[in-house]
């Protein structure tokens, strides 16, 4: 299609008209390219009000109000229905009423004013938060049960200071103690983790760096382990060391059935551990031509070196608790007996059980007060553990980043000293000497391997700078 001259002119005279600048901007109104928002206003300033943090956790009055009015209304239906219809004797009846009664009136109250998601949501939230305070709440019982039954006993010194040899049935709380029960407790775990720990270390960290079919082995045995009943370690034990070796009842014997229980936890417990160190930092270590026991002495057990105090925690939890391997392997007496190779010796649990089911008020006090005292007992040992174990793999406390600084500052100092000719500038650019260092400007420093040594007669021979300078060539 061909354009002639008559249309070249036509065109001309068209886009010189106003008719064209009306095509243009109807063109411009219709294009498909949306415009550009406006630029947001830099500071309050500019007339914006500045943006709100909103605070996603908060708790809406309409929230607050439904669970109020849910709670209200399921209490009176409980009543209602427990008074005329179906009377419930126990309180365990009325929760267990209350609650169902509680999650329809508050979805019903939520459905009125919001959505089927926020209704499903808030449902959940409901549930997750009554779990919660159950759990929370049975946490308390159980911690709480026994300091308040032995309340009278915890605030006696002579229950710590002193043992039942003296105590009889109708004795006063103010005579006699547990003290027996606790030097026996901390001799046996102690002995127990003594044996159990370098054990089960050793085995995680041998599956964890030599896998294979024994490796495979091994997990699969301390696995089934970890649900030994603990009185078949004892009678274990007890045929074993006692029958047939003539080892004497005693606190070794219990120590060793102690560890029977205690090792498949430990092991299993630390296995995961080293398994959640990261492999870069195994394979830097061999990269630098480090042997496979040093990598694992020095990267891998101080990387989980937190996860492995909780494995000992775990293990030693499970050991301290133990009633029955001790009431076979080490029987029961009411004197203080500091020698575990020797004769009977009593631990907490054991004498919390012959304490509570004598009978009598007085020995039921004295029980509680040591159950008290060995959840007293098992914290200590948390702590003292949390303590060994510090921080995870990367968070340094303030000692160890000072004690690092220093350590990296000798280790500068020690390679400026190698490379020599440096001086008081130097030194405290470098900050070394805040650490008291000082340079060695007695003794010449030879240069090394890589340092430059100049060729040239003139840096080297002083004579030569008297020498004059050649004169420049015209060019």
């Amino acid at each position: 299609m061909t354009a002639t001259v008559e249309d070249v002119e036509g065109f001309k005279d068209f886009k010189n008209s106003e008719d064209f600048e009306d095509v243009e901007a109807q063109d411009a109104d219709e294009t498909t390219i949306p415009p550009e928002p406006p630029e947001p206003p830099e500071s309050p300033e500019d007339g914006a009000p500045p943006e709100r943090r909103r605070r996603v956790r908060r708790l809406k009055p309409d929230a607050l109000f439904a669970l109020l009015g849910a709670a209200a209304a399921a209490v009176s239906l409980t009543v209602l229905i427990s008074d005329w219809f179906a009377p419930f004797s126990g309180p365990l009846g009325f929760v267990v009423l209350c609650y169902p009664l509680f999650l329809a009136c508050y979805a019903i109250l939520v459905w009125t004013d919001e959505s089927g998601p926020i209704l499903r949501d808030r449902l959940m939230a409901v549930v997750t938060h009554s779990i919660a305070i159950l759990v929370f709440c049975v946490l308390v019982l159980i911690v709480g049960f026994p300091i308040w039954g032995g309340l009278k006993s915890l605030t006696h010194v002579n229950f710590y200071t002193q043992d039942l040899r003296v105590a009889g049935p109708v004795q006063p709380i103010s005579i006699g103690g547990v003290r027996h029960a606790v030097v026996g407790t901390v001799e046996q775990i102690t002995i127990t983790l003594a044996i159990t720990v370098p054990l089960g270390i050793a085995c995680a960290v041998f599956m964890n760096e030599s896998p294979g079919r024994l490796a495979n082995l091994v997990r699969t045995v301390a696995a089934a382990a970890t649900a030994l009943p603990s009185i078949v370690a004892g009678l274990f034990v007890f045929a074993l060391l006692i029958l047939e070796f003539g080892l004497p009842k005693s606190g070794l014997a219990a120590a060793f059935a102690l560890s029977i229980m205690t090792l498949p936890i430990i092991i299993r417990a630390s296995d995961v551990v080293l398994r959640l160190v990261p492999g870069h930092l195994k394979e830097a270590s061999y990269a630098l031509g480090a042997s496979r026991w040093r990598t694992a002495l020095r990267v891998t057990i101080p990387t989980a070196r937190s996860g492995l105090a909780t494995a000992v925690i775990l293990g030693a939890a499970r050991g301290i608790g133990e009633t029955s391997p001790v009431l076979l392997t080490a029987g029961y007496t009411q004197y203080t007996n500091y020698d575990p190779r020797r004769g009977p010796q009593t631990s907490l649990p054991l004498a919390t059980f012959k304490l509570v089911t004598s009978g009598q008020p007085n020995y039921i006090t004295r029980g509680y007060g040591a159950a008290a005292l060995l959840m007293l007992l098992v914290l200590v040992l948390f702590v003292a553990a949390r303590a060994v174990g510090g921080k995870g793999a990367g968070q340094l406390s303030r000692r160890q980043r000072r004690r690092r600084t220093a350590a990296s500052r000798r280790v500068q100092a020690r390679f400026l000293e190698r490379r020599g000719g440096f001086g008081t500038t130097s030194l405290e650019a470098t900050g070394l000497a805040a650490i008291g260092f000082a340079p060695n400007d007695a003794v010449p420093a030879e240069p090394g391997p890589t340092d430059f040594v100049p060729t040239d007669p003139a840096a080297t021979d002083p004579a030569a700078t008297d020498r004059p300078e050649p004169p420049e060539r015209p060019s």
